[in-house]
């Protein structure tokens, strides 16, 4: 799966290539149709369980709509630093491992 739309447009591409309306994707995951649409508009951010629902409707990864969404946050988060977000990025990485292992040797 390509990461370089946001999490909305992602769901929206999903939807449209299975030409299903936006109220029959919503009623089988229980949402609103309101909801939807904000989500793929990216004025609503989904919880993770409905990120795993996503996933099982469209028969993708939940892994990747995960990725998509989580670098959504990170991207918006940094996009107004252009000239040092490289390197926010590279610093980050290196301060989820140095985490992850800090809570491993807990």
């Amino acid at each position: 799966m390509k990461f370089e739309k946001t999490f909305g447009e992602t769901v929206k591409k999903l939807r449209e290539e299975k030409q299903l309306p936006l109220r029959e994707v919503a009623e089988a995951l229980k949402i609103d149709t309101s909801m939807l649409g904000k989500i793929e508009k990216n004025n609503r951010k989904p919880t993770k369980h409905l990120i795993e629902k996503f996933a099982k409707y469209f028969n993708v990864s939940d892994k990747d709509l995960m990725i998509a969404f989580i670098s959504d946050t990170v991207a918006y988060q940094i996009m107004n630093e252009e000239d040092f977000a490289s390197e926010v990025l590279k610093v980050a990485e290196k301060k989820v491992k140095y985490l992850k292992n800090k809570k491993s040797n807990q």
